[in-house]
Formats: C-alpha cells, structure tokens, sequence
C-alpha cells in the first residue's frame, strides 16, 4: 500500500516541496498528488512586470514537474478535514470530490489584504495574484497621459509597483503613500538610492499617510486630505487562504498553521505547513515574514523531513535564516540590501544596474528550482519503512 502525500497549492513553496519530495522517497512506495486550481505555476514575483503589459513565460506545471513522478490534480481547494485526514476539492467541470490521504503539505499561500479599509475591496487594484494584476494591466492601459495612479503600502511589493509602473509609463503621474518613510527598513544607502530611483521616475512619496478609504477617483488619508486616483493599487500586505482557519488545525489569529521547526503542525502530526501559511519562526524567535525568501526554504524544510520520518533517516536541522532583501525598480534598476540573518538591515547593500540583473537571476533561479528542488544534486530515492507506510507519516510518538 503506498503513502499517500498530497500538496495544495502549486506556487513556489508547494511545487517546489512536491517535486522534493518525488526526488527524495522512492515511487513503489508513494503516491504524491499536487493539487492547484490552476494549471499553471505563476512567477508571483513578477507579477508587477505583468501588470505593466510585459508578458511572461508561459509555465505549464504539467511540464515542469514532467518525469518526477508527482500526479497533477487541476482543482480548488474547498475543505480540509484534518481529523479524517480528508480534503475536498472541486474541479475544472465543478464536481465535487474528497481525497484521503496519509500526509498533507499545506501550502496555499496568501492573497492581498485590504485591511478592512472602506472602499479598498470595490475600487483598489491588486497584483497578489494573476487575476489581480491582469485586471491592474487592463486598467492602466485605459489610462490617458497625466492621470493619477496611487500606490498604497510602502513595503517591498509597494516599491516594486510603484517604479515599475512609473517606468512603463512615464506619462501618468504615479505616486506611493506609506505609514512610514520611504524605505524605513532599509540602510542608509539603501533609502539613499531608493530616493533617487523615485526622483529620477518622478514618484511622488507621501510619507507617514495612513490611507483610510479608497473611492473610485481618490484615496483618502487620516488627515482628511484626498489625493486624486484614476487607479488606485493596493500592497499594504497578506491574508492568508481562508481554509485552514475553518479546520481542526491550530492556527493563530490571522490563519496561519502553527508548526515546529520541521514545518510540522503542533495540533496534527501528519501535516505540513509551508509558505505564507504557516506560522514558523526564524533566528531569536521572530516569525519568518510572508516572501518567497523564507517560504522556498520551508518547503525544503518540510520535505526533507518528511520523507526522514518516512524513512528512519536523520531530521534536517538547518536553520532558516535571511541573507539579502530583493528589489527590483523597473527594468534597468534593483537595490539589493543585505540583512542579517533575522532580517535587520546591515549597512551594506548593492545598488544600480547590478542589482537589477542579481535580482533578475534570483527570479529565474526561483522559478527554476521548482522544476529542479534538489538544486540539480545527485539524489538517492528512498524506501518508505513498512510500518510507515501502513500507518502513515504521523509516526505520531517519533519526533
């Protein structure tokens, strides 16, 4: 009887530990499905280029993960039965279906986040998804010279946004409002540059501007001024997928499963969390940020101790950490700021063009480490042991 794994959601975090995982346990003794409502891997963090009218490669994930074993299911995620060790899923033609399953790696991810200001759901923009940031492309290609685009949240996806659209059009007036200050996280010749990009683009900054309704037209601030909007994008942050939260799982108050350092969630034994949907901690206890800096090493994380469980081998015990901050502004800019390893800014940072093709690289090797998630080493595939693979990953007692 093989052991059967399932993976929900196919972005980089899922992908990636699905792909592990096929490469890592041996296929007479596993069945691993990934399921994801959309056929496609989307390069999330180009999703800014995409809403600017770039297009990018096409991604099939049947190609992608092509010889490794892993069966692709097309379906939306409806439920998760965590006693039962179910879940639910409707696909492409809408029928309904539960899939049993032995071990469950979670990792749908997360969507934008309104924040609950008014008016930010109806007229707001969002490039947290394909479908967001195709319908941001749509609207600011309706636009006419001078009209004015306001970008909402100052933190990285924000940046992005903002030079992006400033460079692909130069001719609308193209604006950023933050709580903080332009760049506060940065180093002092991280937001020197910063500051330059935005003059030379000529982005308006409106610093330490809470944005309490948005309106067709304009957003309005907490001082009661309004700054006219044609369009208005929203990047002030992350929800994560509802499911979890409607689960048996322990979650914390945003949704996020909480687990071990494994990945491994503290309430059920045979699942994994991965990505922006769990609820992991980094170096002295801090929760490891939503970005694919810190998800792509939990997957790796959670596979590899996966299939350690599965088969008596040694629990991976390398610790997550930070190494650089990646910023893309526009095409022919980046800035990339190195951190320490809880994420704290150093004084050291890389600026100009070579940040931009360092962060270019970074975006390929992340979409190339989901087709190839052992880095292109030799691999060895396991066996499952026998009691394993009858009772399933929960090893409940191991630990």
């Amino acid at each position: 009887m093989k052991h059967r794994i399932i993976v929900l959601g196919a972005g980089y975090t899922g992908a990636a530990a699905a792909g592990r995982l096929a490469r890592r346990l041996h296929r007479d003794d596993v069945a691993i499905t990934l399921v994801n409502a959309d056929p496609d891997f989307v390069e999330r963090v180009r999703l800014h280029q995409l809403a600017v009218g770039r297009e990018l490669r096409p991604r099939p994930l049947d190609a992608m993960l092509a010889g490794t074993g892993v069966e692709l299911r097309t379906a939306r995620v409806t439920g998760v039965d965590a006693d039962r060790r179910t879940v639910a899923v409707t696909d492409t033609a809408g029928d309904v279906r539960e899939l049993e399953y032995d071990t469950l790696v979670y990792a749908l991810g997360s969507g934008w986040n309104d924040q609950g200001v008014p008016g930010a759901a109806e007229y707001a923009c969002e490039i947290a998804s394909r479908p967001g940031a195709l319908r941001l492309r749509e609207r600011l290609a309706g636009l006419s010279a001078g009209q004015p685009v306001v970008v909402v949240g100052g933190g990285l996806t924000g940046l992005e946004a903002a030079t992006e659209i400033a460079e692909a059009r130069p001719d609308l007036a193209v604006s950023l409002a933050t709580e903080g200050g332009l760049g506060d996280r940065l180093s002092d010749k991280g937001r020197a540059h910063l500051r330059k990009v935005f003059d030379g683009l000529g982005i308006t900054v409106h610093e330490h501007t809470a944005v309490t309704a948005v309106e067709a037209d304009r957003v309005t601030t907490a001082d009661g001024e309004a700054i006219p909007a044609a369009v208005t994008v929203w990047t002030t942050g992350f929800a994560v997928h509802p499911v979890a939260r409607a689960t048996a799982l322990e979650t914390t108050a945003t949704g996020q499963i909480v687990v071990d350092t494994t990945m491994r969630s503290v309430s059920h034994p045979d699942v994994y969390a991965v990505g922006d949907a769990a609820m992991a901690t980094g170096p002295g206890g801090k929760p490891l940020r939503m970005s694919c800096a810190s998800g792509t090493p939990t997957a790796w994380q959670a596979a590899d101790a996966i299939a350690a469980r599965l088969t008596g081998g040694k629990l991976p015990k390398i610790p997550i950490r930070y190494f650089n901050q990646c910023i893309s502004l526009g095409r022919r800019e980046g800035l990339i700021q190195y951190v320490t390893a809880d994420d704290r800014a150093t004084g050291a940072a890389l600026t100009g063009r070579l940040a931009a093709v360092y962060k270019e690289l970074v975006c390929k090797g992340a979409a190339w480490g989901v087709a190839n998630p052992t880095l292109g080493l030799p691999v060895r595939r396991r066996r499952v042991a026998r009691e394993a693979a009858r009772t399933g990953p929960a090893l409940r007692t191991s630990a």
